[in-house]
């Protein structure tokens, strides 16, 4: 009870840091926005139910053959070959050739025969007059009248129809690379490109004809999840670390130090570039990497605190009582020495999100097509006129990180003994 009436009165005072408190407010709302991204932006409709059959493509994987088509890979959602194959039309309708307007069709019938000589064997060159000839269905009525009637379908589709990925091989604009977000004028030819919201790009789309909203909410909640992540390891290790070298101190504190100045004058740039040249990049290397780092910051203010509160009376006395030495680090000084942890786990946030986006900037990040910010911040910078790009991703970053600061200044002061005096 006591413990959660001193968090209580914690909560109380960073509520009225208005600035913080609302800071704090934004980034849980866009995280908890960002966080099922495949729900708002998706290629693959959230429901599809066709004649009375419930599919979920958001989630499942199905082939063109679940629907009746002929491949069995997973359909293109947004091409005319898909709405085409859901309003039962035959596959010749619907096939590469069809679409195109000067495109002749070669067909051959029977009818093509008719002034040529056909020999034939019918029952009647071996029965009598009453023989009956079978003649074969008519192939060409059974094929219009299998998809004569048209299915019942309704599609729910997330508000954006576009994933991070998504290259469109349909549209409406004539243009996919660097399509804008207006209208723009080009002088050298007097003409007029409309804007890309008429294929659904609110954002315009990049360099490579990708829907830049969709990319830039993905690289939000990588980087936010990947800056979460890291701060949580680096603050369990350096924990476990700066608490063993404060609790035992002697020589397990003189050369974990020692190893600690060493490994951390390697920079970790190097230690990045090296790993990569002969091990294939993932978003889980890049973690582990950083990771191999990013502990040394709260590990020396760990130690600090475990070197401090070690020689208090409580804790002897729970060494005259037999209590072992992990207990007593666990459930005595830790709980004691929380507050550099707290404090610092937001701006630990904010480093580890800069570490990505700048690693991602260099190209030495995650790799393509991997959404991320840093990869649009280099692309913005690549083609400056596609102002799209780098000025909204370069406003919900720095906004971003302009938020945890502010969440960091009010933790800062909730947990500061100086000002709670």
């Amino acid at each position: 009870m006591e413990i959660d009436k001193h968090l209580k009165l914690k909560w109380d005072k960073f509520k009225r840091d208005k600035r913080a408190f609302y800071s704090f407010i934004i980034l849980t709302i866009l995280f908890i926005v960002t966080a099922p991204a495949e729900l708002l932006c998706n290629v693959r409709p959230i429901l599809l139910i066709v004649d009375g059959k419930l599919h979920f493509p958001v989630a499942i994987t199905y082939s063109e053959i679940d629907f009746g088509g002929t491949l069995p890979s997973e359909p293109d959602y947004l091409s005319k070959r898909f709405m085409n194959l859901l309003g039962g039309k035959p596959e010749n309708s619907f096939s590469p050739t069809s679409d195109s307007k000067n495109q002749k069709s070669f067909d051959i019938e029977l009818d093509d025969f008719d002034d040529e000589p056909v020999f034939s064997i019918t029952l009647d060159d071996f029965e009598g007059d009453n023989a009956k000839v079978l003649t074969p269905p008519d192939t060409k009525t059974t094929s219009v009248q299998k998809f004569k009637n048209s299915r019942h379908y309704s599609i729910l589709w997330p508000p954006i129809r576009y994933d991070y990925k998504y290259i469109p091989t349909e549209n409406n604009l004539g243009n996919v690379v660097l399509a804008a977000p207006y209208k723009i004028f080009i002088e050298e030819t007097n003409q007029v490109v409309e804007s890309s919201w008429k294929d659904g790009h609110y954002l315009g789309t990049d360099d490579r004809g990708r829907d830049v909203l969709a990319r830039l909410i993905y690289g939000l909640r990588i980087s936010m999840i990947f800056g979460i992540s890291i701060a949580f390891t680096g603050t369990i290790i350096g924990c476990l670390l700066g608490g063993a070298q404060g609790f035992f101190g002697g020589w397990t504190d003189l050369i974990g130090q020692r190893l600690t100045e060493i490994w951390g004058s390697i920079p970790r740039l190097y230690i990045l570039i090296i790993l990569s040249s002969f091990l294939v990049p993932s978003i889980l290397l890049l973690f582990l990497i950083l990771n191999l780092t990013a502990w040394m910051g709260i590990a020396a203010y760990i130690r600090a605190e475990f070197l401090k509160i070690r020689n208090f009376e409580y804790v002897k006395g729970a060494k005259a009582m037999g209590v072992s030495n992990f207990t007593i680090m666990c459930r005595h000084i830790l709980p004691n020495a929380l507050t550099p942890v707290v404090t610092f786990f937001p701006f630990e946030v904010t480093a580890g999100i800069l570490a990505l986006v700048s690693l991602d900037f260099l190209n030495l990040g995650v790799p393509s097509p991997a959404p991320s910010l840093g990869e649009l911040l280099a692309q913005g910078k690549n083609n400056l006129q596609a102002i799209w790009i780098l000025l909204p991703t370069f406003t919900i970053l720095t906004a971003t990180l302009t938020l945890l600061t502010f969440v960091g200044e009010g933790v800062r002061n909730v947990f500061d003994q100086k000002r709670n005096t």
